[in-house]
This record gives C-alpha cells, structure tokens and sequence, in this order.
C-alpha cells in the first residue's frame, strides 16, 4: 500500500510516469478543446455548442462502445457504419412509409440489428470466416441495402416529435425562478454525489486486499478536480436547454457495458479471450459464444447509432454511415483499447469519441475543408496508435 511519507510532488510525477496511457487522451481532449476555444474566439465553449457536440458524439459514442468489446477480443467490424444508415432509414421508412408507431418501429429496427449480428458472428464463429472479410463483405452489402432502401423517394424527412426528441430533444425541468434548467443541476449533483461514493468504496476494496491507492491528499484533489469538471459541463448545459435526451441514452449504455465488462463473467470472459484465446478455451469458457455476443451486441449498437443519427438529421439520406467505423475504431484506440487485444475500457472510448468529435466539431466551426479533417484525423489516429504501441512495449 503507498504510504504517506511520499512526498505528494514526488507521488504525482510517479502517479503520471506510471499512468501515462491512460490520462493522455484526458490531456489531449483538454488541449484540443482550449486551443479551438482560442482560435474560435470564445465560440467553442458556448452552450449551445457543448449540446451540439453531445448530440454529435452520441451516435460515435454508441459504435465505440461495442467497438471496444470486438477490438478486445483482437476482431474487428467494419460493417457497423452502413448498418447503422440502413437500420436508420429503415426505421424512417417505418413510420414515415407505413405509418408504423415510432417506438414500434425503434423495437423493429433493434431486432433487425440483432439478427444482422447473429448472421454475421455465425459466419464468423462457425464457418471461419475472418471478421475483417466477413465484416468488409457486410459494409457492400449492408451500403447496396441502403441505396436499395432509399432508391425510390430518396431523402425521407422524419416527423414524429417522440423519435426526433431523441437526439434533439432535453429532459424535462423543474418549474422555478433561477433562470437556469434546474433539473440538469439536480443530476449534476447526484452524478457527483454517486462517483465520489464509488470512489470511495473502490479505494476500501483496494486497501481491504492490500492494493496500492494513492496517498489521502492525491485521492481528495482527484475528487475535487472530477467533481468540478461534472458540475461545470451540467452549469452550461442548464444554462441552454439542458441535459440532451442522446446524453442520457449514451449515458445508460455505457453504465450497462461498464457493469458488464468489470462485475460479471461475460466481462472477464471477454478480456480473457483477448489476451489469450486458446487459454481461455483450455480453461472452459465458449470462446465461440463470446464473440457471437460480442458481434450481435455490436450490430444492436449500431442500430441505435442508426436511429440516434436519423433523428439527429430528421431524416434518412443515402449517405448515412459513411466513415462511422472508422470514427468508432479511432475512438476505441485513441481511448487506450490496446492493438494486440485483451485491454480496453468503454467508459475511456468515450473519451476517445470526444476527442474526434471535439476536433470534428472544432475545424467545423473554424469552417475547416473536410479534406483537411479527414487529415488531421488520420494524423490523430496514427499517433494514438503509435503512442499505445510504444508505452505498451515499455
């Protein structure tokens, strides 16, 4: 156990040496936002802009989050983008073509997702087919599907308020006199309340098994810092309109996912398959089972990115999808998933998907050519990449 007579400089310069990988993208993802902040002249951090990016990093957040799951167990999708233009059209078509209820047809759309997963990880798992083949097959096909879907009236416009709410709709406030979106401190609050409580409980847990944590002063400013961060992003938000409906879904997945993959079998099966899957075999976990879930998991995410991003547009168009995996791989890497598998967390994908939704988001508003986007991007990936190979060879 780290002991107090550590001077703190000294244990915050060990703390960062020994966590490098894990808090440069939190680095990154500060750095980027302060210098479009400057450059913007003040426009980046604006509310309505900080909504803006939420409901952009929704549906990418949703595709890194089972891209993270497929890339731990050293497989990879690139299917998920085209899937989600064609569950999302789908969707529209549903209601707008044969008035089908929006929830009916949100339910229809995920079951779809569901069997396109089940299809596809069954080629994979029983047939052999590698998932890149298996996968770049399923962007063809699933892209042919969407032209195919849309060929008749081409853009179809969304109209029911229930789906658009989705990804631009805000839950609702509290009626009161502060001028402010009370509702949205509220959850502030409580979210803050609920981390430093888990904290809390998680350094006991580490001392009780007599693991190294981090001296009192250090574990009390990290705190401080989460807490602050957490109720100054809810202050803008209940300055606008508040907490985005696309937030809250991003929000309950990625709770789901993190419980899943730290607290229960499946997770420890996932990890153990990425870091050795003959072993995992050899110790009796259905190594084939896994990854059919891992792949029917993704192709159900990549549904409700699908219908995240119809909603967002208020409509299908022919052109839904296109580089979505690659927005979600990068998310996935730059969040520390390691290239060779078996290491990955969602809850830092995320972090990954605002760092390329920030600079997206950034050079739009700096009115960047999309040549150079797609540049910097790649630039961004390579050295995520890099970055992780070096500090993992260390």
């Amino acid at each position: 156990m780290t002991t107090e007579k550590k001077s703190i400089g000294a244990e915050v310069v060990e703390l960062l040496k020994n966590n490098v990988k894990s808090y440069m993208m939190y680095i990154a993802l500060v750095v980027i936002m302060l210098v479009f902040q400057i450059w913007s002249g003040g426009k980046f951090f604006r509310a309505s802009n900080i909504t803006n990016l939420f409901n952009q990093a929704a549906y990418v957040g949703v595709l890194a989050i089972g891209m993270t799951l497929i890339l731990i167990l050293k497989h990879i999708d690139l299917s998920v983008g085209y899937v989600a233009g064609f569950t999302g059209a789908l969707a529209a078509i549903l209601m707008q073509r044969y008035g089908v209820n929006e929830w009916a047809a949100i339910g229809i759309v995920l079951l779809v997702g569901l069997i396109i997963g089940l299809y596809q990880g069954t080629v994979i798992t029983r047939l052999g087919v590698p998932a890149f083949v298996m996968t770049l097959a399923g962007m063809f096909i699933f892209r042919g599907l969407l032209s195919l879907t849309l060929a008749e009236s081409g853009t179809v416009v969304v109209s029911q308020k229930g789906f658009l709410a989705l990804c631009n709709g805000f839950i609702p406030d509290i009626p009161n006199n502060f001028g402010i979106h009370l509702a949205t401190m509220i959850v502030g609050i409580v979210a803050v309340v609920i981390v430093i409580l888990t904290q809390i409980k998680n350094r006991k847990n580490k001392q009780k098994y007599q693991f190294d944590v981090v001296s009192t002063p250090i574990f009390v400013v990290g705190m401080i810092l989460i807490s602050t961060v957490i109720l100054v992003v809810c202050w803008v938000l209940a300055t606008y309109k508040g907490i985005p409906w696309s937030a809250v879904i991003v929000g309950v997945i990625l709770a789901i996912y993190t419980y899943m993959l730290n607290k229960t079998k499946l997770g420890r099966y996932i990890y153990g398959i990425g870091g050795n899957d003959q072993a995992a075999e050899l110790s009796g976990v259905n190594v084939k089972q896994v990854t059919l879930f891992a792949f029917c998991s993704m192709s159900v995410l990549a549904a409700v990115s699908g219908i995240l991003y119809t909603s967002r547009l208020s409509s299908a168009t022919p052109t839904a999808g296109n580089a979505f995996e690659m927005d979600a791989i990068a998310s996935s890497y730059i969040g520390g998933t390691a290239v060779s598998g078996g290491v990955g967390k969602v809850t830092n994908a995320i972090i990954g998907t605002f760092v390329i939704m920030a600079l997206t988001n950034g050079m739009n508003l700096m009115m960047v050519d999309i040549s150079y986007q797609y540049i910097v991007k790649g630039i961004i990936f390579i050295i995520a990449v890099a970055f992780d190979v070096r500090t993992r060879n260390k």
